[in-house]
C-alpha cells in the first residue's frame, strides 16, 4: 500500500514539473505566435487583397499574384539584387577562404587568432546606416578621400564618379556588403576547421604535402557543410538587400535605378505607393524564390557526394 502511495505521489510530482515547464515555455510560445506567426499569416491574407493600409479590404484573391509575375520593374530590381548578391558572394567567400588557409596553417600557426576575429567580425556589429554614410564620405566624387589616395597614387588622373554610374554603384554596394560579412564566414570556416582532427594535418605533413595540397585535399572537403551552409545564408541574405542601397542611392535607385532591389521595390509599393496588398504578394514571390534558389544550391553542392 505504501508502495503505491509512493508511485501515485512521485507520478504527481513528475506531472507538476512538466507543468511547471510548460509555464516557463509560455512566453516564448506567446511572443513566437505575435510577432512571428501572426504577421506571416497576416501578410498572407493580404496578398489576396487590395488593401491599401488603411479603409476597407476587398478580396482580389491571385490577381496581385499574377501582375507581380508581369511586373517588369520588379524583375529588372531582382536582376539588379542578382548582380549584387553575386559579386558580394565571391569577395566575401574569397577573402574568408584566404584568411582561412592562413590562420589554419599548421606549420606557419600565427598568433592572435582571437584578436583578428573580433577585428574582422567588428564591421559586421556597426550600423548600416553609419556604413553608408562613411562610404558615402570616402567615395564623394570631389572631395572624397578614396578618389584623393588615388590621384596621389597616380592611378588616376581625375576623380571618379563611383557612386554615378549603374555598374560601379552596384559593385560599390558589392563590395561594402563583403566587407561587413566577410568576418562572420571567416568565423564559421575557422571553427569548421577547429573542429577538424589535427592528425590528418599531422600525416599530411609528414607525408610532405604542402601547403595547398593539405588544403585542397583535407581542410575544402572536410569545410564542405559549413561552406554550404554559408552560401544559403548568404544567399537568403543577399536577396533580401535593402538598407546599403536605399541609404547609398538616397530612398531613389538612381543611378538609372541600378541600385533598385526587390525589397527596395516591395518597400516602395508598400509605403510609397500604398499598396500593402501588392507588396505583400510581392513578399511571398520573393519568399518562395529564395526557397527555390537555397534549394537548387544545396542540391548542386551535394550532387557529387551523392554520386
Amino acid at each position: 500500500m505504501e508502495k503505491k502511495k509512493g508511485r501515485t505521489l512521485a507520478r504527481n510530482n513528475s506531472k507538476a514539473r512538466e507543468r511547471w515547464g510548460f509555464y516557463f515555455c509560455l512566453p516564448f510560445v506567446i511572443t513566437f505566435l505575435i510577432f512571428s506567426v501572426y504577421p506571416v499569416l497576416r501578410t498572407l491574407y493580404m496578398s489576396f487583397t487590395d488593401y491599401k493600409g488603411y479603409g476597407q479590404e476587398n478580396f482580389v484573391w491571385f490577381d496581385n499574384y499574377t501582375r507581380a509575375f508581369k511586373d517588369p520593374l520588379f524583375w529588372d530590381a531582382f536582376v539588379n539584387t542578382l548582380k549584387m548578391w553575386g559579386l558580394n558572394i565571391v569577395l566575401q567567400l574569397g577573402l574568408a577562404l584566404l584568411l582561412t588557409i592562413i590562420f589554419s596553417d599548421i606549420k606557419y600557426r600565427m598568433r592572435g587568432l582571437s584578436l583578428f576575429r573580433a577585428l574582422f567580425y567588428l564591421p559586421n556589429l556597426i550600423a548600416c546606416t553609419s556604413v553608408a554614410f562613411l562610404f558615402k564620405t570616402l567615395l564623394d566624387w570631389k572631395f572624397g578621400s578614396f578618389n584623393q589616395i588615388l590621384m596621389q597614387l597616380g592611378i588616376i588622373s581625375e576623380p571618379v564618379n563611383w557612386l554615378g554610374y549603374a555598374n560601379t554603384a552596384q559593385i560599390v554596394v558589392a563590395v561594402i556588403g563583403a566587407w561587413m560579412w566577410f568576418g562572420n564566414s571567416f568565423i564559421m570556416l575557422m571553427a569548421g576547421v577547429q573542429g577538424i582532427n589535427r592528425e590528418y594535418y599531422e600525416a599530411a605533413a609528414i607525408d610532405g604535402a604542402g601547403r595547398w595540397k593539405t588544403f585542397f585535399s583535407i581542410t575544402m572537403p572536410l569545410l564542405k557543410p559549413i561552406m554550404i551552409y554559408v552560401a544559403i545564408t548568404s544567399l537568403i541574405g543577399g536577396l533580401q538587400l535593402f538598407d546599403i542601397p536605399y541609404l547609398m542611392s538616397g530612398g531613389k535607385g538612381d543611378p538609372s535605378r541600378s541600385l533598385f532591389t526587390a525589397v527596395f521595390y516591395l518597400f516602395n509599393m508598400g509605403f510609397k505607393n500604398r499598396q500593402m496588398g501588392y507588396a505583400a504578394a510581392l513578399a511571398f514571390v520573393l519568399f518562395v524564390i529564395i526557397a527555390i534558389c537555397s534549394a537548387v544550391v544545396f542540391k548542386l553542392t551535394n550532387r557529387k557526394e551523392k554520386k
